[in-house]
C-alpha cells in the first residue's frame, strides 16, 4: 500500500510540473468540495427530471457525445453536429462560425440547396420555421480570436422546417446546442494549441536556418580579421628593412583591409540582429503565428542591398558574377509596404541558395557564363482586387530543375535531386513561401534560358 501511495505521489508531482505553477494535485478531496459536487449532482437530477426529455432526445445527447469523441477532425465534428438532429428528428440544420465581429459562415449543413442566413441573431430566435440558437464563447477562446465577436457569440446553430416549435423542443435544442458549444470550445482550443506548438517548432527551424547557420560565418570573418592583425605584427618585424614609402603603402593597405573587415562584420551583425528581432517578436509567441508589421520602405536600399552586401564576398569566392538585368532599373527607387525584417530574410534565403546552386551555363548567344541576377517587374492588375503585382526575381545560371520537382520546391523539407553535396535542410524556400503568403503574395519558379528563376509577387501600390 505504501508503494502505491509513493507511486501516486511521484505521478502527481510530475503532472503538476507539466501543468505549471499554482496547480496542486492531491488524491484527497476536502469534505467541502465533496459536498459541493454532491449538491450539483442532485441539482442536475432535478433539472433532468424537470426537462422530461423523451427517450429519443436522451439518445440524441448520448449519441452526439459519443460521436464527438470518436470523430477527431473539425470537419467531421461539424458534420456530426448537424447529422444527429437530422437523422433523429428530421430537421435540416446548419452550423455557423464567426469569422469577424458580425460575419458568420456555414461550416456544417445537412443540405446545400437553400440559401444560408446572412444575418445571424445574437439571441435564441424562432421565425418562419427556423430556430437559431447562438453559441457563446468562453473568455479563454474569445481572447484567442483575432477579433472581438459581437455579444461574445462565436457561432450559431440553425434548425429549420420546424412547423410548430413547442417550448419543450426549444429547451431541448438549446441544451443540445450547449453541448455542441462545449465540444466546439474544446476542439478549437486543442487545435489552437496544436497550431501554436507547430508554429513554435517551425519558428525554431526558422531561427536555425536564418540566424544560427549564417552565424557560422562569424567564425570565418574573425579568422580573416585575425590574419589581418597578424600582418601588423609581421610588418613590425620587417619595418627596419622598408622605405618610408613602403611603410606608408603597407599601413594604408592594412587600414583599408581592417575597415573592409569591420564593415563586413558590422553588416553581418546588423542583419543578424534584424532577423532575431523579427523572428522573436513577442506577438508571434502570443498569437502562435507570424505577426506581420508592414511599413513603407525602399526595396533596393533597405532590403536588397543590405543582403547583397552580406553575400557579396561569398559570390566572389565562388566566382559568381552579379547581374542586375532581371527587370527594373538598378537604381530606381521602388517603395513597397512590407515587413522589412521578414522580406529581408526572403532575399537572404534566395541569395544563399544562389551562392550554393549557381553553375556555369551556356547562354543564348553561345558563350559560357556563371552569374546571379536580380530585379523586378510590375504586372498591372495582377491580383483579383485590382492591385498591381511587383514580381521580384532572383535568377541563377545552371541546368533547369527536373519537372517532377518544380511543384514541390516550396514545400517544407523538400530538396531537389540536383542539389549535389551542398548543405541544406529544405526549409529555406518553405520559409520564403510562408512570408510571401503572409504579405498576400505568391511564390513561383520558372526555367529561363541558361538557368532558373525563383520569384515572388507582392501586392504593389497604395494598400
Amino acid at each position: 500500500m505504501e508503494n502505491i501511495k509513493k507511486s501516486a505521489d511521484v505521478y502527481s508531482d510530475k503532472l503538476a510540473d507539466m501543468l505549471g505553477e499554482g496547480v496542486h494535485l492531491s488524491a484527497d478531496i476536502s469534505p467541502e468540495r465533496l459536498l459541493s459536487i454532491k449538491r450539483r449532482i442532485h441539482e442536475k437530477l432535478d433539472d433532468y427530471k424537470d426537462y422530461s426529455f423523451s427517450a429519443t432526445e436522451k439518445r440524441a445527447l448520448m449519441i452526439f457525445f459519443d460521436l464527438a469523441q470518436e470523430f477527431d477532425t473539425l470537419e467531421d465534428f461539424f458534420a456530426v453536429c448537424t447529422a444527429v438532429p437530422k437523422f433523429l428528428f428530421d430537421y435540416e440544420c446548419r452550423l455557423y462560425l464567426a469569422i469577424g465581429p458580425d460575419e458568420f459562415v456555414p461550416v456544417g449543413r445537412t443540405e446545400t440547396k437553400g440559401p444560408v442566413c446572412t444575418s445571424i441573431p445574437l439571441e435564441k430566435t424562432y421565425k418562419s420555421g427556423h430556430l437559431f440558437v447562438p453559441i457563446r464563447g468562453n473568455i479563454e477562446l474569445v481572447d484567442q480570436l483575432p477579433f472581438k465577436p459581437a455579444g461574445e457569440v462565436i457561432g450559431c446553430f440553425e434548425l429549420y422546417e420546424i412547423k410548430n416549435l413547442y417550448p419543450h423542443q426549444s429547451l431541448f435544442f438549446e441544451k443540445y446546442v450547449n453541448r455542441v458549444g462545449f465540444q466546439l470550445h474544446s476542439k478549437l482550443m486543442r487545435r489552437k494549441g496544436q497550431e501554436h506548438l507547430g508554429f513554435v517548432r517551425n519558428l525554431v527551424k526558422d531561427v536555425g536556418h536564418n540566424v544560427i547557420v549564417p552565424n557560422m560565418y562569424f567564425k570565418l570573418f574573425y579568422n580573416r580579421l585575425r590574419d589581418r592583425i597578424e600582418n601588423i605584427r609581421l610588418l613590425e618585424l620587417e619595418i627596419d628593412k622598408m622605405t618610408p614609402e613602403q611603410i606608408r603603402s603597407s599601413l594604408e593597405l592594412m587600414y583599408l583591409g581592417l575597415v573592409s573587415q569591420f564593415n563586413e562584420i558590422h553588416s553581418h551583425y546588423e542583419q543578424t540582429s534584424l532577423f532575431l528581432e523579427t523572428l522573436l517578436r513577442r506577438q508571434h509567441f502570443e498569437e502562435g503565428r507570424y505577426i506581420v508589421e508592414k511599413r513603407p520602405c525602399n526595396l533596393l536600399k533597405q532590403i536588397i542591398e543590405p543582403q547583397l552586401e552580406r553575400y557579396r564576398s561569398r559570390f566572389e569566392d565562388r566566382g559568381i558574377r552579379l547581374d542586375v538585368s532581371m527587370g527594373g532599373v538598378p537604381d530606381q527607387e521602388v517603395r513597397i509596404i512590407a515587413d522589412i525584417g521578414l522580406i529581408s530574410q526572403v532575399y537572404a534565403n534566395l541569395f544563399s541558395n544562389a551562392v550554393k546552386y549557381t553553375r556555369k551555363a551556356t547562354i543564348g548567344d553561345g558563350r559560357e557564363d556563371k552569374f546571379t541576377a536580380y530585379g523586378w517587374d510590375i504586372i498591372p492588375d495582377y491580383f483579383k482586387n485590382g492591385w498591381d503585382g511587383l514580381k521580384l526575381n532572383v535568377f541563377t545560371t545552371g541546368t533547369h530543375l527536373p519537372e517532377c520537382d518544380r511543384e514541390k520546391l516550396f514545400q517544407a523539407g523538400f530538396r531537389s535531386a540536383n542539389v549535389g553535396n551542398e548543405y541544406g535542410s529544405g526549409h529555406g524556400l518553405f520559409f520564403v513561401r510562408q512570408v510571401v503568403e503572409l504579405h498576400g503574395g505568391e511564390v513561383g519558379y520558372e526555367p529561363h534560358d541558361g538557368g532558373n528563376n525563383f520569384y515572388f509577387i507582392l501586392p504593389f501600390g497604395d494598400h
